[in-house]
């Protein structure tokens, strides 16, 4: 398996968004329809639901569909309004020192269903870069303000009325500067699924809040958070995780005060954080590590590859990664050399033995 990792960037909604659509939505446009059928009605229920709980998105919506086409099922989906079930595996922590806080992620799934793209946006006035999650979403990154964000699904089955969190990340970015502002904002829009949100910002704040549909959000202090919330409360997708499992080993590492980034960084990268069960559809993609006060990022392998970003000087470039029961490494560039197939949701599932839902 290889995916072409590459970055972006653009002012206004343009070419690298047209760039990440045409890239993402035959893929994305399979997987809803086998989902759900959209009409002038969810339109028009994706408007209001913009227009009460992100009105700084109302507009820009309609920029995204200027430029990715003004059709009911694009506009459904970029307003990522009550999506079908979505859940994503990874772990993430934040630890401080000298330079301020690390927020380092790790992103566990299928590498078919990842779009492999580092987006940098100025599309509100606002420097915002991270990796996309479908197409104007993003599981991770960081604004101008020096405010970083990640995402872990939090392990529950139940879905309500709500946004898709990918454009809920997106929104804290576009219009939050630091810590404070963040958490106002993740408890003020629903979502559709429990996650658990960990920001950080350039003064050394940092949160996790634990979103649900069901009850209020949970804040927390706690440097670290996998794929449950208070326990485990899916117990299947428990053990397939190996949740429990990753936050132990992540509190015996946090219980040594002498702990530094640069080991951090490293446990990330190796087992259990780190997981080649790619086969399976649970397997680390990619680790991110954000500096909220260095304005700057970063993307890890396993063998050690590395690919660095200045949040003002994200240059576009691509890079081919394989990825093999012993991980993910660089492969040198071939003839020809595609996404594992053109990216497909179509087929986003677990693998049938493992008695869970379908997730994209």
């Amino acid at each position: 398996m290889h995916l072409n990792f590459r970055s972006l960037t653009e002012e206004r909604p343009a070419d690298a968004l047209r760039q990440a659509f045409a890239h993402g939505w035959p893929g994305w446009s399979a997987w809803m329809r086998k989902r759900r059928t959209v009409d002038a009605k969810d339109v028009r229920d994706a408007r209001l639901a913009l227009r009460q709980h992100m009105p700084e998105f109302e507009s820009l919506w309609d920029n995204w569909l200027e430029v990715c086409g003004d059709t009911p099922e694009t506009a459904v989906f970029l307003s990522f309004w009550s999506p079908p079930r979505y859940l994503v595996h990874c772990s993430q922590a934040v630890l401080t020192d000298d330079q301020g806080p690390l927020l380092i992620r790790n992103y566990d799934l299928d590498p078919k269903l990842n779009e492999s793209t580092l987006l940098s946006t100025n599309w509100r006035g606002r420097r915002v870069a991270g990796m996309v999650e479908g197409i104007v979403g993003l599981a991770d990154g960081i604004n101008d303000a020096g405010l970083a964000a990640s995402l872990t699904f939090g392990g529950r089955t139940v879905s309500s009325k709500g946004f898709g969190i990918p454009l809920i990340i997106r929104y804290v970015l576009e219009i939050c500067a630091d810590v404070e502002q963040a958490v106002e904002a993740l408890r003020s829009v629903p979502s559709h699924m429990s996650y658990n949100i960990t920001v950080a910002d350039a003064a050394g704040e940092w949160a996790t809040v634990m979103l649900a549909p069901d009850r209020p959000a949970i804040v927390t202090r706690t440097p670290f958070t996998t794929n449950h919330q208070l326990g485990v409360e899916w117990p299947r997708h428990g053990r397939f995780s190996n949740t429990e499992g990753r936050a132990d080993h992540l509190e015996q590492l946090f219980e040594n005060n002498d702990l530094t980034t640069e080991q951090l960084t490293s446990e990330f990268l190796t087992v259990p954080l780190a997981s080649t069960g790619y086969d399976k559809g649970f397997g680390t993609i990619y680790t991110a590590a954000y500096r909220p006060r260095a304005r700057q990022m970063s993307l890890h392998w396993m063998d050690g590859t590395r690919e660095d970003h200045a949040l003002e000087n994200v240059i576009p470039r691509t890079r081919v990664i394989q990825y093999t029961p012993t991980g993910s490494q660089a492969a040198s560039p071939e003839p020809h050399v595609q996404h594992t197939k053109p990216y497909s949701q179509q087929n986003a599932a677990f693998p049938s033995d493992t008695g869970l839902p379908e997730t994209a």
